[in-house]
């Protein structure tokens, strides 16, 4: 589901899977999969990858080249269910990598 306020690049592709919410401007080349959620007020700058399970809060900025919801990298990690949640406010500078990381029910 897409917000009828978001501004979207036409050269984005998005999931139809993810939701995009109140006045978020995605630039060229994003690309947002499946199980991505991406709150209102973020504005998300060219060529960045958003994998779900993802939740992102509001009025985040994420600046180009990022690559979110990654597999985890843990050593330890041996396939459980993985997510990433980022919350409101939040700066991600180009090139960064946030990794979704294993959860368990009683966390």
């Amino acid at each position: 589901m897409i917000d009828s306020t978001a501004k979207i690049d036409p050269s984005a592709k998005i999931s139809d899977k993810a939701v995009i919410g109140a006045n978020v401007v995605i630039k060229e080349n994003v690309i947002i999969e499946d199980d991505v959620t991406i709150g209102e007020g973020c504005v998300i700058e060219p060529f960045c990858v958003f994998r779900g399970p993802t939740v992102i809060g509001k009025r985040n900025h994420f600046y180009q080249f990022c690559s979110i919801g990654e597999a985890c990298q843990d050593l330890k990690y041996n396939n459980e269910p993985t997510r990433l949640v980022i919350g409101d406010d939040n700066v991600i500078p180009n090139i960064a990598r946030c990794t979704a990381v294993p959860f368990r029910a009683d966390r």
